[in-house]
This record gives C-alpha cells, structure tokens and sequence, in this order.
C-alpha cells in the first residue's frame, strides 16, 4: 500500500486555487523558433522504489529546461495518493502554467493526463478516444500556445490503451488522424502510445502521408521499463514533417521517480 503523500498544506492550498495558477519564473522570447519538449509518464507519482514523491519528478522535469510539457498518469484527489490534486502540486512546483484532462474517475477522485507549457493554453479540452467497455478509458489532451516568435501552434498529449492485443490501440490511432487530418497549423503531440515503432500502429500514425514526424528519428532508445528500459513507447510527434527540424533527441537518465524515462526533443520550426 502505497503512504499518504505529506504535503505542505498552505502551499497546496494556494496551488488549489486554479489549475492555471502559475506561470513561469523567467521571462521567455523564443526568437530562434526552438522548442524544448519533454513527455513523461509518471505512474502516479509512485517510483520504482515504491515511494511517491511529486517533488523529485518536479526536480526531473525542471532539469530539462522544457517549454512544452506532457505528464500521464496523473491523479487528482485520488485515495491511494493521499487525496492530493497532483495537478495543482506540479504546477506549483514546476512553474509552468498547466491544464488536466480526467480520463476518468478513480478511487473518489481523478486519473489522467496534465498539460504543461510556459505560455497560456488556450481552449483547453479532452479528446475521447475508442475502447472496448470496461477498459481503462483511453484519452487526448489539446490546447493551442502561441508561442513568442512561432506563432500559434496546437500542443496534445495522449495515453494509449496498454493490453497485450492492439485493437484499441488501433482504432485509437485512427481516431487522432482523423482528428489532425485537417489541421492547418503546426502540431505537436506527445505521450504514452504503448506501443513500439515496429508495431502496426505506430507504423500506421507515422506512414508519410499522415505527415506527422517521429522527431526521436535515428537517435531512438527505449523508455520503458525505467530501471532497465528495454520498450521505445514514448514519443514525440509532429506535424506537418516538413515544418519541423529535431535538433536533439534524448531520453532522459531517471531510473527511480516513475516506471518511465522522460523523453526530451529539442525542435526547430521550419
């Protein structure tokens, strides 16, 4: 069983006050239209030393620099975590503004996917994706940024079914082409697909006329399992292909805060 959460409560009780609550710390003017985006999965906090421990993720993430940020597995108000708004706590902590998509309830509170971004995410919402009834319910967050020096950009995170047969992983993929297939400003998405980039469905997101860009390319190396990762499952997606340069791609040395590594891109636009 996991142990409530200890939290400084006047400091929780100020973050709880909006999920939009914080901005970023610094003043920032990206004139050279370069993105640092991070994806990580955090298995609620809780890592592969059985302790959950917001604050040393928040160390991870913040390490990274990023200006784009996209976390699964985040509980809100959950019982096994101790009843904490994970959310509120890791905008407080990482300084980003931020927004949270329930994918649905669990144990009297919320499990799902946070936002992050060091400018305003606008027109937030949850995109609902396909699932076999009686699955863990299967969700995309959107929002668009615009972003000093790039212009208005449209910023996803997705969490993919995550059973060893692939039909909803499938049927979810379908449904975020067709969600992107019209989409005339440049997209990023970033999560957890559960699936590796010789499996049909990845294969599937990235056939060249999707026009959407594994930015990992050559320099690809498994997130999963943290302690020894042996899966490439995280990505970095973007779109269209031709609008966007990798200029790094790396995952992230942490083998203790999540069951996950952190993925970093560092992209250009075009």
């Amino acid at each position: 069983m996991l142990q409530p959460l200890q939290v400084n409560r006047r400091s929780f009780m100020a973050a709880m006050g909006s999920l939009a609550v914080a901005g970023c710390q610094t003043n920032h003017v990206n004139t050279a239209k370069v993105l640092r985006v991070l994806t990580y999965n955090l298995h609620h906090g809780e890592g592969t030393d059985g302790v959950v421990n917001l604050a040393r993720i928040a160390k991870v993430v913040v390490s990274a620099q990023p200006d784009l940020v996209a976390l699964q597995e985040v509980d809100r108000r959950a019982q096994r975590t101790g009843k904490v708004d994970q959310s509120a706590e890791y905008i407080r902590l990482i300084g980003m503004q931020g927004w949270y998509g329930a994918a649905m309830p669990f144990q009297g509170g919320e499990y799902g996917q946070l936002l992050l971004s060091r400018w305003p995410l606008l027109d937030p919402r949850v995109i609902r994706l396909p699932g076999t009834p009686g699955r863990e319910p299967r969700i995309a967050v959107t929002s668009w940024v615009d972003v000093p020096g790039l212009g208005r950009i449209r910023w996803s995170g997705v969490h993919l079914d995550a059973t060893s047969e692939d039909k909803d992983r499938w049927e979810q993929v379908g449904a975020l082409l067709r969600e992107f297939e019209h989409a005339q400003e440049p997209a990023l998405l970033a999560g957890d697909f559960n699936a590796t980039p010789d499996s049909r469905v990845m294969r599937r997101m990235l056939d060249t006329g999707t026009g959407w860009l594994d930015t990992a390319g050559a320099t690809s190396a498994p997130t999963s399992p943290a302690d020894a990762p042996r899966s490439r499952i995280d990505y970095i997606l973007a779109r269209p292909g031709d609008r966007w340069r990798s200029l790094e791609s790396k995952v992230l040395p942490e083998s203790v805060a999540s069951d996950h590594r952190p993925l970093l891109a560092v992209l250009k636009a075009e």
